[in-house]
């Protein structure tokens, strides 16, 4: 049967709510299907409001793959903020998509995406909007499966309890496969009910079902072992990874919002993954190996995204967008083929020993100089070393110097506090690496109105990474070291209004640490937490550490657990971490070799990127069976050239306009 819309519910409730246009869906190149022409459905949402969410790249690539597939769609859903939660209670309005306005308790998957684990409370928020059960075992045959995704879904036990499944890795292909085996279920009558699709999911489609496995504890309160509960499923689930990503060019038409959002651009993701070995880094870990585009796909994606979308600004994306082989060839290339237009270039990361003249001068021609970020990470060189964040001081002066003699006038550098082995004198030195970059744009431009801002926030040992072992630093540390690196900034007036301080204090990070290394009875956290008011836990004005310590304290007493036994507790090698038998690829031995390496009292011992060098031996090409995939290729891209009223390639209209004949 057609499934209704509850716009005609929802319309009457938007004048009474702010930014009400952000729930009325329509976007340039949102999709709409019909629905009984399909037999396989998904909400896919992002736990944060729709600012944030629809931005996001990799709901945007999955909502795509999906809705050009016959017989399935797609449509999306976000967090309602606080103000339209309330209303749509008491006017019985379910959580919905924006596509179609379709109640997301109607779908046959619910796949949430998070970036970070401070989305958790959104979900239950949106689970019972929906009227579904929080808990995943109390689910009806007919309910949604609900799974995980994103960086944080590589340890999803904190949210065991909520969801039916997580997907570790990247998710084009695996949303295929599920899509082909919820659909065989269907058809062959729903065998083994819901349990009976979960287990396909576990035994053929490469996802953790939690229920599966079965967690047993300690007297101490660690973890004694995870073992499986049926038999068929596997021991370890491998994140998945896709190779080739000419193949995968995705988005195509990139969503327009139509209320203001984070970023409004058109984001070509130039490569993914990262090999530079920084030690704190979840993201550059978790997505091994490097595998990149070539020039002559990203310029086919450019021109069609840009067609698709009218947007002003290309983000050239990745975790370190100057790494790729051919960078200087692409931001050339795409600056001859727009110059002259309204189009401009960023690179959202940047590399402070990646970043060069040529860089500079390519994305700042025509004038437009969007913002430049620039992540030292640490203070001191020595606390680099640690981290293996291969920057030095004079790196850092030299290029942010290429920036202000390139025409910009401001750059961000960004930092954090709390790293493992940090002192004070560690932090202090921010300061004063902050005064030398002002001193050294001065200098190098005879202008007084160079400008830098600090930007810093608390470190928080992630799952996957050789810190996953870590004590999270006390917020009472950090907030006393982020008061002191305050005062260091303001105490020499000659630089006054020059340099720029903005800080996350040290409470949030260690509810991140809670969820981010949590096990199975942190569930009870977040559900306390939720039922007592937390929402938007990623937002300032929302959070409330103070409510979350409460719960924590009240959710695990019986378990002689709390809350510094999961932050800032360091762990020895034999504990069994919650994620352990989730595979990210990663070597176990090799991240603890390269923790003792992070903590010698020697000296830090660094590691290369094995991009440029011998292999290093992590474990992640031999166990996923994939290989680095890098160039240069060698190949240019054909300028553009005005054919009447069309944008065109040297090869003709239609290759502007496809792609093709590059």
């Amino acid at each position: 049967m057609p499934v209704q819309s509850v716009y005609p519910l929802l319309e009457p409730l938007l004048p009474l709510v702010r930014k009400p246009v952000q729930y009325v869906g329509g976007e340039l190149n949102s999709v709409v299907k019909d629905w009984d022409a399909c037999d396989v459905r998904w909400a896919l949402m992002y736990p944060d409001a729709y600012e944030v969410g629809l931005p996001n790249q990799g709901l945007q690539i999955l909502y795509e793959v999906l809705n050009e597939r016959d017989g399935v769609l797609a449509e999306r859903t976000y967090s309602v903020w606080p103000d339209l939660e309330a209303l749509m209670r008491g006017h019985g309005v379910p959580q919905f998509t924006v596509d179609a306005h379709r109640p997301v308790a109607e779908f046959d998957l619910l796949g949430v995406s998070f970036a970070t684990e401070l989305g958790y409370t959104n979900l239950l928020t949106a689970l019972d909007l929906a009227g579904l059960p929080l808990s995943a075992a109390d689910r009806r045959p007919g309910d949604p499966v609900v799974l995980a995704g994103g960086h944080a879904a590589f340890n999803p036990e904190p949210i065991a309890e909520f969801i039916d499944g997580a997907v570790l890795g990247d998710g084009e292909q695996a949303v295929l496969v599920i899509s082909e085996l919820v659909r065989a279920w269907k058809r062959a009558g729903r065998p083994g009910g819901r349990d009976g699709l979960l287990l396909d999911l576990a035994t053929s489609g490469g996802v953790y079902v939690p229920r599966f496995y079965d967690v047993s504890y300690r007297p101490d309160g660690a973890i004694s072992r995870v073992v499986p509960s049926r038999p068929g499923v596997p021991r370890s689930v491998a994140k998945h990874t896709v190779m080739d990503l000419d193949a995968w060019q995705y988005p195509h038409k990139p969503l327009v919002p139509l209320a203001e959002t984070v970023h409004e651009r058109y984001s070509v993701e130039i490569f993914r993954g990262c090999t530079r070995g920084c030690r704190f880094c979840q993201a550059g870990m978790i997505t091994r190996p490097v595998r990149e585009r070539s020039i002559t796909t990203i310029g086919s994606m450019v021109a069609a995204g840009l067609s698709a979308s009218g947007f002003s600004e290309v983000g050239l994306l990745s975790l370190s967008s100057a790494d790729h082989s051919e960078i200087n060839e692409i931001a050339i290339d795409l600056a001859d083929r727009y110059e002259g237009t309204a189009t401009g270039l960023s690179l959202p990361s940047t590399r402070v020993d990646a970043f060069n003249v040529t860089l500079a001068n390519e994305l700042s021609r025509g004038g437009r100089r969007s913002g430049l970020t620039f992540a030292p990470e640490g203070g001191s060189d020595r606390i680099r070393k640690v981290i293996n964040k291969m920057v030095t001081e004079e790196d850092l002066v030299r290029t942010v110097t290429t920036a202000y003699t390139s025409g910009w006038r401001q750059v961000k550098l960004y930092f954090m506090c709390g790293l493992p082995t940090e002192t004070d004198d560690d932090v202090l030195a921010i300061a004063a690496l902050a005064r030398r970059v002002i001193e050294a744009g001065r200098a190098a431009t005879g202008r007084s109105d160079v400008r830098c801002t600090v930007s810093i926030g608390a470190f928080v040992p992630k799952p996957h990474t050789p810190f996953q072992w870590a004590g999270q630093c006390s917020h009472e540390t950090v907030d006393a070291r982020l008061k002191a690196l305050g005062a260091a900034l303001r105490a020499d007036r000659r630089y006054g209004k020059a340099i720029g301080f903005r800080y996350h204090d040290g409470k949030p990070s260690i509810v991140e640490g809670l969820l981010s290394r949590g096990d199975r009875r942190v569930a009870k956290v977040i559900r306390a937490a939720w039922e007592d008011g937390a929402r938007f836990d990623g937002w300032s004005e929302t959070m409330s550490f103070e409510r979350w310590e409460r719960c924590a304290a009240a959710a695990l007493a019986d378990d002689g657990v709390d809350l510094d036994w999961y932050t800032t507790r360091e762990r020895g090698y034999d504990e069994v971490l919650p994620w352990d038998h989730l595979d990210a690829g990663l070597e176990r031995d090799w991240l603890w070799q390269d923790w003792q390496a992070a903590i010698d009292p020697a000296g830090a011992g660094e590691v290369e990127d094995c991009r440029w060098t011998p292999c290093f031996e992590c474990g992640v090409c031999p166990s996923m069976d994939t290989e680095i995939e890098v160039g240069p290729t060698g190949q240019r891209l054909l300028p553009l050239t005005v054919v009447g009223n069309e944008v065109a390639t040297a090869n003709g209209p239609a290759a502007a306009a496809t792609g093709a004949g590059q």
